[in-house]
């Protein structure tokens, strides 16, 4: 299957990512959502802002994604990466990574987000009481 990638400002629905991974031969389906925090680095969060290079930032998270089909074989991939401002405990980002066993599904998934948030050209404000800085991660 072509993986699911979106780079959106509309509110993501885990639903509908879940719904397009899942199959038949799937016997692991593992699920990352990354949320808002109220907190970070000793500071109250308000709220987060994020914001993309959207061509490029879908570009690479394919590159990722392929990646974790060819070393673990994740041939049923969703990803998808809220822009704009979220407010405590919306979701920026879920993963969606269904295998035939579930350790691929964890290492896979495991691989996607983690080099996402090191590689891909998404970029976070942390909107504090204290102040906003853009921050890694």
């Amino acid at each position: 299957m072509e993986p699911v990638i979106q780079i959106t400002r509309e509110p993501l629905n885990r639903e509908a990512l879940l719904a397009a991974v899942a199959a038949p031969e799937v016997g692991g389906i593992v699920i990352f959502e990354g949320v808002v925090r109220n907190h970070a680095r000793g500071k109250q969060i308000r709220y987060l802002e994020y914001d993309a290079y959207p061509e490029m930032a879908e570009q690479q998270i394919r590159r990722i994604v392929e990646e974790a089909r060819q070393r673990w074989g994740a041939e049923r991939v969703a990803v998808a990466h809220r822009l704009g401002r979220l407010e405590i405990g919306e979701a920026s980002v879920i993963i969606v990574v269904a295998t035939p066993h579930r350790a691929e599904a964890f290492e896979a998934c495991r691989y996607i987000i983690d080099t996402l948030k090191t590689t891909v050209p998404i970029w976070k404000k942390e909107v504090s009481l204290d102040g906003e800085a853009w921050v890694e991660g």
